[in-house]
C-alpha cells in the first residue's frame, strides 16, 4: 500500500486519480478545507496547525496532541486503499506526517532509512522539526527520528512540492 504526499493544489486531482480512502490535511486554521468529495468525513483528519517550529504569537504550532491524533489516525487506517497527506506546499508539515506515519507503522525499521526514503522520493521534503520531535517522544524513539531528519539537511528549494509516493511497508 502507498502513502501519497501532495501540496493543496494537487489534492483534488490526486483524490480522483489515486482513490485514497483516508486523507490528512495539515493547514493553518484560516485555510483549512472541508472534506473533499470522494473522501468519507470520518476518514479525513484535519489538523489546523501553522508551519512553524516554535511558539509565535497568533499562530498555532503543531502540538503533541496534534501529532498523537495523527498517529492514532494512521494506526486505525485499514491500509486497503492509499493514504493521502497534504499541507499547503507539500514540503514541511505533510512530509513530516508521512515520515511519522512510516515510523509508526514500521516500528522496527531504522529511522534514518525511513527519512532517507522520504527525501529520495520527494527531493523537496523538509519535514517540520517540531512535529517530528513530538512524534519521537510519543513513539519512544529516543531522539532517533529527529536525528534522522536533521541529518537530511534542507530539501531542494522550491515554492511548492509535487505529488510523490512512499511504500507503506519497507522490506529489510
Amino acid at each position: 500500500m502507498m502513502i501519497y504526499v501532495s501540496p493543496l493544489s494537487a489534492v483534488e486531482d490526486a483524490i480522483q486519480s489515486l482513490k485514497p480512502s483516508h486523507l490528512v490535511s495539515l493547514l493553518d486554521p484560516e485555510t483549512m478545507i472541508d472534506t473533499p468529495r470522494g473522501i468519507a468525513r470520518e476518514r479525513h483528519l484535519r489538523l489546523p496547525v501553522n508551519d512553524i517550529s516554535e511558539e509565535i504569537d497568533s499562530l498555532v504550532p503543531p502540538g503533541e496532541a496534534h501529532v498523537a491524533e495523527l498517529i492514532g489516525f494512521v494506526q486505525e487506517w485499514d491500509q486497503e486503499q492509499p493514504l493521502l497527506v497534504h499541507c499547503w506546499a507539500g514540503i514541511s508539515r505533510s512530509t513530516a506526517a508521512a515520515f511519522i506515519t512510516l515510523c509508526a507503522l514500521n516500528e522496527d525499521h531504522p529511522e534514518d532509512e525511513l527519512a532517507r526514503l522520504v527525501r529520495a522520493r520527494g527531493s523537496h521534503a523538509h519535514p517540520n522539526r517540531l512535529m517530528v520531535r513530538h512524534a519521537d517522544t510519543l513513539l519512544q524513539r529516543n531522539g532517533r527520528m529527529i536525528a534522522a531528519v536533521e541529518a537530511l539537511g534542507p530539501g531542494r528549494a522550491c515554492w511548492e512540492g509535487e505529488l510523490f509516493s512512499l511504500p507503506l511497508r519497507i522490506e529489510r
